[in-house]
């Protein structure tokens, strides 16, 4: 009934003593900071001290990353006594009722992902211990693979003379040069367009590799699918590997390792575990990476040294050397192995490191190291800050400090110092970066128009393959107003080189050398190269 001919108000009025306004928003304030959500002896509240379920799926319903949920622990103390129990007392909920809620968040988010679901209870428990006695610490080691190698998510790999793209449900496609079987289709010969590797049908891949006429490919069971070169350990022309595998073969040597990463090197191969546990093949004498077997050896060893017992997040393997980022309580952390020729060990000397060793520039620098790359010469690493460092070999300008003198160890180029970075990528003495915004910088070797600056403009001065010794802006990505969030070009001191842009929207564009149908386009009669990035035929989203 409508109030006017009720002749009664719906609402009580009563006599309010006329305040300023200042005056009343201080005693609202007040009364805000007095009665706040977890509870006092004032009636009318809703504690959620007295709900913690509600408080537990807001916290994981957020998506908060661990540094979040350790900083809202931490800042409760400023809210009182009373609420820093709430949030540090066992929350008395399944299945660990002493967890406080922060850590019960953390739990909850972990069991999300795809790697951590099948884990047995007695797996956890150890991962836990190794990552630092901490489901938030969990969380950070699982998040941080996630995102330094787009675990599960679609990808490309620009290989030497062939190529592997992985759409985000998991399918496996392959082009380009297929010598020794490794695109996997049945047959040795080239392809020119994507096509997807049907023996793999049913089986979701999460991550590829690819080397000189070989390819692995890891499924989200970790298992790992390997074909071309029947070989783990060899340079790109050598003598071993005179069998071909032309379809995926599960490496039986792995089936008892939950593999999530796998990283392809001269003369020997890695694998990362599950567990954060570096294993490889080959390349082991004269105990090169810290075990003592042969050349030929197609058992996998594990990493051993001060990686033993420190989890790994990611691995990059370049010429002859490797490369990991370490998940550690205290923060994240680099260590390299191999051959130091040129620098690119990072540790101030060009001398060879036969077990991991811990890069301490970054420390120097108060980076924390997010992504780490490793090309045939020299290295970079992206800081969760965005800077950029490189280091090794700059011949052609690839460490973009506008020289070409080599750095024994990280060097923050100054030329993106107001470029926020998040992704780099590295090849034969080229390098890319990309920003937050989804742009794209390139510097280094400017042979195959691998660089993507070579416009039609520049073609027209003669300087279509000219070095970059700063980093610029690949302005062919720029005008496709598209979000790069992924580059991927070819890692090899044998092979022309390629390059792939993969776009937010799940796009794939290609340039550079294309001579072997690598690019996943067809080139015009006579041409052997494409300078100006090109979509490729194929959906990754």
């Amino acid at each position: 009934m409508d109030a006017s001919t009720s002749g009664t108000s719906s609402v009580q009025y009563h006599n309010i003593a006329e305040q300023p306004i200042a005056a009343t928003i201080v005693n609202s304030t007040f009364q805000r900071q007095v009665r706040h959500c977890f509870g006092n002896a004032t009636p009318g509240e809703f504690p959620l001290s007295a709900n913690p379920s509600i408080v537990l799926h807001v916290l994981t319903g957020c998506n908060l990353d661990p540094q979040d949920l350790a900083t809202l622990e931490a800042s409760v103390y400023l809210l009182g006594v009373a609420t820093c129990s709430f949030f540090r007392q066992p929350a008395n909920f399944a299945p660990d009722n002493e967890l406080s809620l922060a850590e019960l968040a953390a739990l909850d988010m972990c069991r999300k992902r795809a790697i951590f679901k099948p884990m047995t209870q007695e797996q956890c428990h150890d991962l836990k211990l190794k990552c630092g006695g901490s489901w938030k610490l969990v969380l950070r080691f699982l998040l941080a693979g996630e995102a330094c190698s787009r675990r599960e998510k679609s990808h490309a790999v620009a290989g030497p003379g062939h190529s592997i793209a992985v759409s985000s449900k998991g399918v496996a496609y392959s082009f380009g040069s297929n010598s020794s079987g490794q695109l996997g289709n049945g047959t040795t010969e080239e392809e020119w367009r994507p096509h997807p590797i049907r023996s793999l049908q049913g089986i979701r891949v999460i991550q590829a590799a690819v080397g000189a006429g070989r390819t692995m490919l890891i499924s989200d069971t970790g298992k790992v699918y390997a074909f071309g070169k029947e070989s783990f350990g060899e340079a790109e022309y050598g003598i071993q590997g005179s069998k071909v595998v032309t379809t995926p073969q599960l490496v039986e040597s792995l089936k008892d390792i939950f593999v999530v990463q796998a990283a392809i090197g001269n003369f020997f191969t890695a694998v990362l575990s599950r567990e954060g546990r570096v294993y490889t093949f080959s390349w082991g004498n004269e105990t090169k990476l810290g075990h003592q077997t042969e050349q030929a050896d197609l058992e996998p060893r594990p990493l051993l040294g001060a990686l033993e017992n420190i989890p790994v997040v990611q691995i990059a393997a370049g010429y002859c050397y490797l490369l990991a980022l370490a998940c550690q309580p205290s923060g994240m952390s680099v260590y390299s192995v191999g051959c130091g020729l040129g620098g690119k060990l990072g540790h101030g000397t060009r001398t060879d490191e036969k077990v991991p060793r811990l890069i301490e520039q970054f420390q120097t620098l108060n980076i924390q190291p997010a992504v780490v790359a490793a090309g045939a010469w020299h290295a970079a690493v992206v800081g969760k800050d965005g800077r950029v460092c490189t280091w090794g070999w700059g011949r052609y300008g690839c460490l973009g400090h506008g020289n070409e003198d080599c750095e024994s160890a990280p060097k923050v180029v100054e030329a993106l110092s107001n470029v926020k970075a998040v992704y780099v990528a590295t090849g034969d003495y080229t390098t890319f970066v990309v920003s937050d915004d989804g742009s794209v910088y390139s510097f280094g070797c400017g042979e195959s128009s691998s660089l993507g600056h070579n416009t039609a403009a520049a073609e027209a001065q003669g300087n279509r393959h000219s070095n970059v010794l700063f980093p610029e802006v690949v302005t062919s990505l720029k005008q496709l107003n598209e979000r790069v969030v992924q580059i991927s070009l070819t890692n090899s001191i044998y092979w022309n080189a390629h390059t792939f842009a993969l776009t937010e929207s799940g796009k794939l564009y290609a340039f550079g050398a294309g001579d072997k149908g690598q690019l996943g386009v067809e080139l015009s009669a006579n041409q052997t190269e494409r300078a100006i990035p090109e979509r490729i035929d194929i959906d990754l989203s």
